[in-house]
């Protein structure tokens, strides 16, 4: 049984392998969850959200670069270890930019951005974070916004990579929430039939009948705004799918030999069902939930757009889009078109994955 199990899951890989969409698609995926996962390995602002703030260099292009001061505060020198590497950590300094900054005995004296006209002022070293320079560049550092900033001077090109590990929980977590609930009514519902189809059918069909968005949006008014209300919302409402599917696989396989070779030798019905037939309904279930990804992301950009979503600070795709959408028709229509973009590369690759999924998984095609 193990070597057939082998035997189908290489026959499944090679199909898969021969299609380059399905390929690109999973390379898309596998690179976006590496990112989502050590996100702060990767991004310069690697404060808590990647929600550092300086107003005066708010709306900056991308490219641009600023000179700061970073001035010491209570606590600045704690460090959590783990807890920073994966989620961040609080701000406890203050950011100056500066246009103009020189070295004076035992203090830095400058002007700050935006205020080129004032006099200089004047911060004593003791005060400030040094770095590994010399001279006066050891108390500036040097940033440079590759995607420049937002109107409230937050590293974009941060904020988007950060982002996608919302999208990706949202997803991970929703396809699971709704294949554990849609394989357990799928599995009831086609092996047991009668009443208990009846029941789950007609369940099936009133949440069926509601659109998804506006199910969501109730669901998630109901709960509450938030990112773990996201989860449930979204989980609740594409169930739906998966329930008909397993109910169906069900019916053509409970009269199956082994489901009756099973029946003969008493194994119980609990037994049948998750260890018997349900493994052989896993490849279809696998590209569906592979389908629900991919609508679960646009599901999660939507609520987050509406506000319903993620909240501030956390930074999210659809977020991103409400706050920056004004934008497009100046200069700065880059602040909307980044997550957008995110969000169609990432649907695109789950799509081209599940529809990978789906060719690899056909029995009727011809092995080469």
């Amino acid at each position: 049984m193990q070597e057939q199990s082998k035997s189908l899951g290489n026959i499944v890989w090679k199909r898969f392998k021969k299609n380059r969409f399905a390929m690109f698609g999973l390379a898309v995926v596998v690179f976006t969850f590496f990112l989502a996962v050590f996100s702060y390995l990767f991004i310069p602002d690697k404060s808590k959200f990647a929600n550092q703030m300086c107003l005066q260099a708010s709306m900056l292009s991308p490219g641009s670069a600023i000179n700061y001061l970073t001035v010491k505060s209570v606590g600045s020198n704690e460090k959590n270890g783990l807890a920073d590497f994966f989620g961040g950590h609080e701000e406890t300094f203050q950011l100056i930019p500066v246009s103009k900054f020189q070295l004076q005995k035992d203090s830095v004296l400058y002007i700050e951005l935006g205020n080129e006209d004032a006099q200089w002022q004047s911060i004593a070293i003791r005060n400030l974070v040094s770095c590994d320079q010399n001279g006066i560049e050891k108390y500036v550092t040097k940033k440079t916004y590759l995607l420049g900033t937002d109107k409230f001077g937050r590293d974009v090109f941060s904020r988007l990579i950060l982002a996608s590990r919302v999208s990706i929980s949202v997803g991970f977590i929703a396809v699971f929430i709704s294949l554990i609930i849609g394989i357990t009514l799928g599995a009831l519902a086609g092996y047991y039939r009668g009443a208990v189809d009846t029941i789950i059918t007609w369940l099936v069909n009133v949440v069926w009948s509601i659109p998804t968005l506006l199910l969501v949006v109730a669901i998630t008014l109901a709960l509450g705004k938030g990112f773990v209300q996201v989860f449930i919302a979204v989980g609740l409402t594409m169930w739906v799918e998966v329930t008909r599917l397993v109910r169906g696989q069900f019916f053509s396989l409970r009269e199956a030999q082994f489901v009756e070779a099973g029946r003969s030798f008493g194994f119980k019905n609990s037994r049948i069902i998750f260890k018997h037939i349900l493994p052989n309904v896993m490849g279809p279930v696998i590209v569906i939930a592979a389908s629900n990804f991919a609508s679960a992301i646009l599901l999660e950009a939507g609520l987050s757009f509406l506000g319903l979503g993620a909240q501030p600070p956390m930074p999210s795709w659809g977020m991103m889009i409400k706050e920056n959408y004004g934008y497009i028709v100046v200069d700065a229509a880059y602040l909307a078109i980044a997550p957008g973009i995110a969000i169609a590369i990432l649907v695109m690759a789950f799509t081209f994955l599940g529809n990978g999924l789906r060719d690899a998984f056909d029995v009727k095609q011809s092995i080469n």
